[in-house]
């Protein structure tokens, strides 16, 4: 299949450039089987769920990535992404202690080493003049951060090595400082720079596990009264986590969609959600994903799992397994739902990974349908925008 085949036209002036009040969005509901379409507001989710139905949702927590600073000892200023952490060391050396995970999807624990730094994948700003051996001064009132350039990796990329000016005792008060300065890294379609409310509004309320550096964007529609009101309707709620990477925003460079490469994903999936999912699965029960990052976590799951159905007794497919894991599955039409079946997402850039995943669960056409009846409508798109509800 031909990427262009996921093209259209949207108006620049849809993509949302600042967030409505949880709650408050517009909600697009597309049936599934027939392609009907309904106008509805994110707020009468709890009457248009059934009781029963389970709605999982993803709990990562955004951290801010996005570092600005200046070289050293030229003075130019450097924009940093921290992407992916690589490892951490501290202490002396010859210590026995190692070095705790940040996160529970961190690397394992690594031999403590002299002062406390982090090694990092990276983007950085400018490319050509941060060349290895190059150092970065990130400064702030609660501390400064050094960073070295490592090694230059593919479409921009950097390896780097990050440390705390002063000899911090652990790597997590790294993690400390990153975040007291730190900004929030909005999607480069966003065209403003951060303030001090996206610090919270980047965020679902039910985010835990600090490690993402882009938010669940279904997720934060939903605020603590919608969560209450949807508990009320008896629909289960449970949480996963999987971690976003920059592969979100990443680019299809190919003219095949199949051809396609995304980025593996560190995602956890705990006993007792695989327990409540497969639970639901073997009952018939509607297990409806909240964003595209919870359906890529349980569907790579189900491949990976397997096992024999409480129902039947025999090898099912389909099966939850839990436990830590990094998705690596590529959603695009054709592909085989062995779990979900519903989902709640955002509206989708054209030729986007993220609409090819929404296409193959309800059909290329349909969802090109229901794409066009929203921006007639005026429905507004990708992060902070509207969402769109199929089952």
């Amino acid at each position: 299949m031909k990427v262009d085949a996921f093209d259209f036209n949207l108006p620049e002036e849809l993509i949302a450039q600042q967030a409505s009040a949880r709650g408050e969005s517009r909600l697009l509901v597309l049936e599934r089987a027939s392609g009907a379409l309904k106008h509805s507001r994110v707020r009468e989710l709890p009457s248009i769920l059934q009781p029963g139905d389970v709605l999982v949702a993803n709990d990562t927590r955004v951290f801010p990535a996005r570092l600005l600073g200046h070289r050293v000892p030229s003075g130019g200023a450097v924009e940093c992404l921290l992407l992916a952490r690589e490892d951490a060391v501290e202490d002396p050396p010859g210590s026995s202690a190692v070095a705790a995970p940040a996160s529970p999807l961190a690397p394992r624990a690594v031999r403590l080493a002299p002062r406390a730094s982090q090694t990092w994948s990276a983007l950085m700003h400018p490319g050509q003049k941060l060349k290895p051996g190059a150092v970065v001064r990130f400064e702030h009132e609660s501390g400064v951060l050094m960073a070295e350039v490592l090694e230059q990796q593919f479409f921009g990329r950097r390896r780097v090595r990050l440390w705390s000016e002063e000899r911090r005792e652990r790597a997590q008060e790294i993690d400390a400082l990153v975040d007291a300065m730190g900004h929030v890294p909005l999607p480069p379609y966003i065209h403003r720079g951060d303030t001090p409310d996206d610090r919270e509004r980047y965020q679902t309320v039910f985010a835990s596990a600090r490690g993402s550096i882009a938010a669940p964007t279904a997720g934060l529609h939903f605020d603590q009264p919608l969560l209450d009101a949807i508990d009320a309707a008896g629909v289960e709620r449970i949480t996963v986590t999987l971690h976003v990477g920059y592969g979100t925003f990443k680019p299809v460079r190919v003219e095949d969609v199949e051809a396609h490469i995304v980025d593996p994903e560190p995602y956890e999936i705990s006993v007792s959600a695989a327990t409540a999912i497969n639970g639901a699965l073997d009952a018939g029960r509607r297990v409806v994903a909240v964003g595209t990052t919870t359906t890529r976590a349980l569907e790579d799951a189900a491949r990976r799992g397997g096992g024999l159905s409480r129902a039947s007794g025999r090898e099912s497919r389909g099966r939850v397994r839990p436990g830590r894991a990094e998705a690596e599955v590529f959603i695009h039409p054709g592909f085989d739902f062995q779990v979900i079946s519903g989902l709640m997402t955002n509206f989708h850039l054209p030729r986007s990974s993220l609409l090819m995943l929404v296409a193959a669960f309800a059909g290329r056409d349909r969802v090109l349908a229901a794409y066009e009846e929203a921006i007639a409508q005026r429905y507004r798109f990708y992060s902070y925008g509207d969402a769109m509800l199929v089952v």
